[in-house]
């Protein structure tokens, strides 16, 4: 028979094994966490992220230039046409001049009858001096013109050449630190696509890229911060009518969430379940990753992850590194990273 002081000792054993248990049952928490890149170490989540940010820039620098390239092709095509039509009409001037036909100033004045006559038609040389001057002048400028657009155009030319230099180095550098981490491989097919364009472009700089923001306004989903193209991407999803269970700002670990620049989107409606999402909450999870994709350049999203795949904007979908848990491996969640 075990005496008080031993049966006391044998409670606060138990208690401590019970407390022990349940701690451990608590610790495996489906919320994503700040690991929760999978066990990535720092360094290659800072070179995905570096990478894909300047892809993102190269990318609307390319796409600016060449817009830039079909203007001035527009503007040179409507130059050559009024250049023509300038020198054919100086030709014809220059032909009656050779031929006789040219009104002269010694024809006015001889050729009056009176001096009312003779200052009219001196008058009418003039003007038709003048406007002979100014067609000089016209093709002289639009010649000019035409110059410095075949230069502008040669500049686009190879600005885009260098962009896309810098888009191959940083594609590499992308799928080099996925590898590092564990994926990396092809998974395109059956990846979540189709989604609907539902929302107007943010502002870029003169050059295409994106304007640099910091974690400046409040997060709607939690007490920390966020950067103004997250919170327009948090409120466009919510207007599409993804409106599941939500968390944004996260201190502490690696990544964008500290930088106010990430979003978590979970697949259940009210909270993030440890466990794979199946039926409607993959659906749902499916239909939110493919509307990120179709609206990623409007928005500047930089990356999106979804059931152990990534998606960027320079390879597409490949396999993810995770932990093996359903956070880690988002599963039950989709991270939306942004420029």
């Amino acid at each position: 028979m075990l005496t008080a002081p031993r049966r006391v000792l044998t409670l606060l054993v138990t208690v401590l094994l019970l407390v022990t248990t349940f701690g451990d049952a608590a610790s495996a928490e489906p919320t994503p966490g700040a690991d929760e890149d999978g066990g990535q170490n720092l360094t290659v989540r800072q070179a995905l992220d570096k990478a894909t940010a300047e892809y993102n820039d190269a990318k609307g620098r390319l796409d600016k230039s060449v817009a830039d390239q079909a203007a001035i092709g527009d503007q040179m095509a409507k130059a050559q046409t009024r250049l023509g039509e300038l020198q054919a009409s100086a030709g014809a001037i220059a032909n009656a001049a050779y031929r006789g036909n040219r009104v002269s100033l010694t024809n006015v004045i001889l050729g009056a009858d009176d001096p009312d006559d003779m200052l009219h038609n001196m008058v009418t040389v003039e003007y038709m001096l003048q406007q002979e001057n100014k067609q000089l002048r016209e093709i002289a400028e639009t010649q000019r013109q035409l110059e410095q657009q075949r230069k502008d155009i040669d500049a686009a030319v190879a600005n885009q050449q260098a962009q896309l230099k810098i888009m191959e180095t940083n594609k590499k550098t992308a799928e080099d630190a996925l590898r590092k981490a564990g994926g990396g491989a092809d998974v395109s097919s059956g990846a979540p696509s189709g989604g609907k364009v539902t929302t107007n472009a943010v502002a870029r700089n003169s050059d295409g890229s994106y304007p640099k923001e910091s974690c400046s306004g409040d997060d709607p989903t939690t007490t920390g911060c966020q950067s103004p193209r997250t919170t327009n991407m948090y409120n466009e999803a919510r207007k599409a009518g993804f409106t599941h269970y939500t968390s944004c700002y996260r201190s502490g670990g690696g990544g964008d969430h500290p930088l106010g620049k990430a979003c978590d989107f979970s697949a259940n409606a009210s909270t993030f379940v440890n466990a794979r999402a199946t039926g409607a909450d993959k659906t749902y999870g499916d239909n939110l990753a493919a509307w990120a994709l179709a609206n990623a350049k409007n928005l500047g999203i930089k990356y999106v992850i979804w059931y152990k795949r990534i998606w960027q904007p320079s390879s597409g979908w490949k396999s993810y590194g995770g932990d093996g848990t359903p956070a880690g491996d988002h599963y039950n969640h989709v991270h939306i990273s942004m420029q």
